[in-house]
């Protein structure tokens, strides 16, 4: 059925569908269901010890005799100069206030990197079939090592130099987020929340421009969003806010019900939270942020400055829902269920294109 298989090729799965590995809401549940039903099921790894991965890992395993996905962000260790921080606070002290929160945190704890030698000593042990990265990718020794472990590497790219930038650094595949994808912008610096390009528009360029198979991301929700992809030259998807709706995803009660109550409208791209862009639902904080623009805290950072508003704050007034704008297309079934209907979804929206 698949038009394009490179894909299932390279990482030995029978459908071209990626779980996106969604830090927090992904599961090694949805991950193994995912994987037992022929896509690729993905854990997010960032900010986690090495035992928490682990343990997660060990549970995956005891569910799925698959290949699997671990994704780390390919970050720099953080550090926020003293002016930023004052600043970032006096800006917050109004809300801390609303909610009798006392004075914003004075100092943050720096960050990060988001892969180092610890973690690559767990990857090289574990040997997962696949490894992915957000936001970049590490060093020429690191991708080495990784290759001479005969591990897949994927990384994402938000614009033709990124994708052209990782090819040349040796990734197998390159994963093209679209600004519509839900979560942390993967691009390589930090950008402005209205600097992204939408999927339909960056598949095909990224596709022109490298030679290694593309992922489409961001937006896709159904079997047309799948056909769609294909049409553009892709070879492959992954989607993360599809997945948000299994009972298997970590998705807390609030953010399930914004999710069945979703429209195209909801969300917005900010960095007013984590210090990256990230597509959440709206909040008035993230608004008034947008709405003034400064410098802010470094990636993470800022989420240990603002995590006190977020647990107190009415839901409209300061959350972090991190979902896509094709969220109203959600369905509410289990992981290998979902893999199914996708499937059966997408045969249908392409013979529909056929002619008679």
């Amino acid at each position: 059925m698949w038009p394009d298989r490179r894909i299932c090729d390279l990482l030995g799965i029978e459908h071209p569908i990626i779980q996106a590995p969604m830090t927090g809401s992904c599961t090694p549940q949805l991950a193994a269901a995912v994987a037992n039903a022929g896509g690729l099921g993905s854990m997010g790894c960032a900010g986690k010890s090495v035992e928490k991965i682990r343990q997660e890992v060990d549970a995956l395993k005891a569910a799925s005799n698959h290949g699997y996905n671990l994704n780390f962000f390919a970050t720099e260790a953080s550090r926020t100069d003293p002016a930023t921080l004052a600043h970032t606070r006096e800006r917050l002290q109004p809300w801390f206030e609303k909610y009798d929160l006392g004075p914003p945190p004075e100092e943050v704890p720096p960050v990060g990197p988001g892969f180092d030698a610890e973690r690559l000593d767990l990857v090289l042990e574990l040997r997962p079939r696949v490894v992915s990265f957000h936001f970049g990718q590490p060093d020429v020794e690191t991708i080495a090592l990784l290759k001479d472990a005969d591990i897949i590497l994927l990384s994402t790219a938000t614009n033709v130099q990124e994708a052209k930038a990782l090819e040349a650094a040796g990734m197998d595949a390159i994963i093209a987020q679209g600004w519509e994808a839900g979560g942390h912008r993967g691009s390589h610096t930090v950008t402005e929340p209205m600097q992204g390009v939408g999927t339909m528009a960056l598949v095909p360029q990224i596709v022109d421009a490298v030679s290694v198979p593309i992922i489409a991301a961001g937006g896709i929700a159904d079997g047309r969003g799948i056909a769609a992809a294909f049409a553009l030259g892709a070879s492959g998807v992954q989607l993360g806010t599809a997945f948000l709706s299994c009972p298997e995803a970590a998705t807390d009660p609030t953010r399930r019900a914004r999710l069945q109550n979703a429209t195209d409208q909801d969300t917005m791209v900010t960095d007013a939270v984590s210090g990256r862009c990230a597509r959440t639902a709206r909040s008035n904080y993230a608004a008034s942020m947008e709405a003034a623009r400064a410098p802010l805290p470094g990636f993470r950072q800022l989420s240990a400055l603002v995590e006190p508003l977020l647990k107190a704050a009415d839901d409209d007034d300061a959350s972090f829902h991190l979902y896509g704008q094709a969220a109203a297309l959600n369905r509410e079934m289990p992981a290998a269920e979902l893999i199914d209907w996708l499937i059966d979804d997408t045969g249908k929206a392409i013979a529909k294109l056929s002619p008679r």
